[in-house]
């Protein structure tokens, strides 16, 4: 079995675990077999946004496919 490991950054303009559902929710949707997710980074876009985007950077690992099957 193997994995690969990608980084994904997750926004949202209401909060960390909004940026960090964001994330997930893109990786579940064009990933197959994704295993897990680590969140790595927090951060806080300010200069070129009204008010405030929340940034989660994260980890995604997802079982890559055998192509002998």
């Amino acid at each position: 079995m193997v994995f690969k490991k990608i980084t994904l950054i997750g926004r949202s303009t209401e909060g960390f675990d909004a940026a960090t559902d964001d994330a997930i929710d893109r990786a579940e949707a064009t990933l197959n077999n994704v295993h897990w997710i680590e969140v790595k980074e927090f951060g806080v876009e300010v200069a070129s946004v009204e008010g405030r985007e929340y940034q989660a950077e994260v980890e995604v690992a997802f079982q890559l496919e055998n192509s002998q099957e």
